[in-house]
């Protein structure tokens, strides 16, 4: 086990010597600059230039609904961004075609498009920032609601209750909440909407509070009807396992109460273990230290021997001492096209990677964003001080590229905790034998029990590995991609663990109800709330002809039409 001490000598010896951290900086630059130069590093480091298009995995989702594209009308009482074309989403593979797409601001606008989509027979989309990649944000022929727009929010500081439109993202959030309050439950990255982490039920680095279902008190939900119901363990709570982790397939939600916290100083630190001590490590030291706040771990993604096996550990401990140090002002991040070169040059083969995660463990904490400065840190030390909310305050931009023929998608499974070590070991021979596929980051975090929600991820103590992998976007590239998934997915089977179902669904229909048995109350909960089925998506119409192809679709009502069971042949 090693304690990454390094770095913080390595400050000391910088500033004894007068040399400037950028001078490092440009050695790590130079040296990748080696490997590939000219046009090929401002390939590798210059921003987008919008949103990129790949040939689409489903084409014909590329073909619309051309008798409600064509002849419906488009009317002017509605505020839409765009009338017809097209719509994809971060894995750039599920380029659709839809009516248009509304860009909501107001709980009215909801309600007319609803209304709208009710008279002419449309169906409804809801959409976020559209980091789901498997089309659970539009359908094909669907009118689109961009809930971006719909935004604002309060706090009841005396409750710690934060109230927020679910088109906010944890960004505007965090912004809103800084320096005093910070949020409890979100993904480790702030780019996401609240409608879309409760259409997941997304977790993150709080190790102790679980899933964002555990923080979140009630909220306001429109149904297909337009009617407004308000729902939470209490009230109306037959509704709260369907809509949280239900891909925004029961209604939309308006508004939710979520549970904030304060926004203490902590202590950023890192420490490098084998992959084999991680469950003993968690459990005899993380889990019982209460002044870890925060935790998350990554795996080696450097092929060779260390490939899955070193495992770092990013911990931040709450300082007893640091009460009344000035916490600054949020930044963004910086840095963003040295951050893109070195991902992307990641891409390009073994000695790239090799060096991407020499870099991480030993040259990223040199630039690590410490808020509180240096004079007050002192006391502690000169440890790397910051507030709850800045680890977690990360819009990601560098991850977003101009590269042709590629894309960067991501997995992710739940394993029992005694499960670790062998589930990683899977994980290592499946990728190995996949050589076009390359593992840009392998995370590690810890899940707890979910027990109210009806498409349950975790229904024991669980560790989730997040595998984010880059493909080529050629047919073959996808075939590839599918195979390795059922491939990680029998794995993650085989110790008795789930996956995710928000990414591509290259799984099999078998493998998609032995992670999700329950997928038929779910279904027919969904009929019975939204019989017409208005709000739809390309993942909830995969769901369907799935069924179909089993000879059990359509549901069917029952005679007293408060449940449905499926008609098998």
């Amino acid at each position: 086990m090693t304690r990454l001490k390094e770095p913080r000598l390595f400050r000391r010896v910088l500033r004894m010597r007068g040399i400037r951290k950028p001078a490092v900086l440009a050695s790590v630059v130079l040296l990748a600059a080696s490997v590939f130069a000219g046009k090929r590093i401002a390939e590798l480091a210059t921003d987008p230039r919008g949103e990129k298009t790949c040939p689409p995995l489903f084409p014909e989702w590329l073909e619309g609904d051309e008798s409600r594209i064509i002849f419906a009308p488009h009317p002017a009482t509605l505020p839409w961004r765009q009338i017809r074309g097209y719509i994809d989403d971060a894995s750039c593979l599920d380029r659709t075609a839809v009516y248009g797409i509304v860009a909501v601001r107001t709980e009215e606008d909801i309600r007319n498009a609803l209304a709208f989509a009710r008279e002419h027979n449309l169906k409804v989309s809801l959409a976020g920032v559209r980091h789901s990649m498997g089309g659970h944000a539009f359908a094909r022929g669907a009118l689109v609601l961009d809930m971006r727009g719909y935004n604002q929010m309060r706090l009841d500081e005396e409750r710690k209750i934060l109230t927020v439109q679910s088109g906010a993202t944890w960004h505007d959030i965090q912004n809103f909440l800084h320096p005093r309050f910070a949020v409890r439950a979100m993904q480790s990255s702030d780019i996401f909407t609240v409608g879309g982490s409760l259409a997941v039920n997304a977790h993150g680095m709080d190790h102790r509070v679980g899933s964002l279902a555990n923080t979140l008190k009630s909220f306001r939900l429109m149904l297909p009807d337009g009617s407004v119901v308000r729902v939470s363990r209490t009230e109306n709570a037959e509704l709260f396992p369907l809509v949280v982790g239900g891909y925004g397939l029961f209604g939309v939600v308006l508004d939710a109460e979520i549970e904030v916290t304060e926004n203490p100083v902590l202590e950023s630190r890192r420490e490098l273990i084998d992959y084999q001590q991680f469950p003993r490590v968690f459990q005899e030291r993380i889990e019982p230290d209460p002044s870890i706040e925060l935790f998350y771990g990554h795996l080696s993604t450097a092929p060779g021997k260390t490939f899955l096996r070193e495992l770092l550990l990013y911990t931040y401990v709450r300082k007893a001492d640091a009460e009344n140090l000035t916490i600054p002002p949020l930044e963004e991040v910086r840095g963003v096209k040295l951050r893109r070169f070195i991902f992307n040059l990641a891409k390009q083969g073994a000695i790239p990677m090799k060096l991407k995660w020499w870099a991480e463990k030993r040259v990223e904490p040199l630039f690590e964003s410490c808020a509180v400065s240096r004079n007050q840190a002192m006391a502690s030390g000169e440890a790397c001080l910051v507030s709850r909310n800045e680890p977690m305050h990360d819009s990601v931009p560098y991850l977003r590229n101009n590269l042709r023929n590629e894309t960067d998608i991501l997995q992710e499974y739940y394993i029992p905790r005694g499960e670790f070590v062998g589930f990683v070991d899977d994980v290592r021979r499946v990728l190995e034998r996949y050589p076009t596929i390359r593992l840009l980051n392998a995370s590690v975090r810890v899940v707890h029990a979910e027990r109210d929600i009806l498409l349950n991820y975790s229904p024991q103590e669980s560790f989730a590995i997040v595998l984010y992998l880059n493909q080529p976007t050629t047919p073959e590239g996808n075939a590839i991609m599918r195979s390795l998934t059922q491939e990680l997915i029998d794995a993650v089977h085989k110790h008795g663990g789930k996956f995710f179902l928000p990414y591509q669904p290259h799984y099999t229909t078998e493998q998609l109800l032995t992670s999700y048995p329950n997928l038929w109350e779910f279904l027919a909960a969904k009929l019975h709330y939204d019989p017409h089925e208005v709000l739809e998506s390309n993942f909830y119409r995969m769901l369907k002809e799935r069924l179909q192809a089993l000879g059990v679709w359509p549901l069917q009502p029952t005679e007293d039409n408060n449940a449905t069971t499926a008609r098998t042949t």
